[in-house]
């Protein structure tokens, strides 16, 4: 267990999370007094997948979704 000032924990915040998330446990004093202990919330595996994952199928249409509108829709459309 690693122990840092307030003045410490705001300078290297960053730094402290990555070890927090390789499971290090770290406790912020006050002067010389224990006020908080910062440790991992959940598992630290990220919630959103990497870019590049397939995370669905692919979207599919209809074969004339692109297809020009006929002059009633136009119409319709108060075009």
């Amino acid at each position: 267990m690693k122990q840092i000032t307030t003045h410490q924990a705001k300078t290297h915040l960053s730094q402290l999370i990555r070890e927090v998330q390789a499971g290090e446990t770290v406790v912020i004093l006050n002067g010389k007094i224990p006020v908080a202990e910062l440790t991992a919330v959940g598992s630290g595996v990220p919630s959103r997948p990497k870019i590049g994952t397939v995370t669905s199928s692919p979207v599919r249409y209809a074969d004339d979704a692109f297809a020009p509108l006929t002059q009633d829709e136009l119409k319709e459309w108060g075009l």
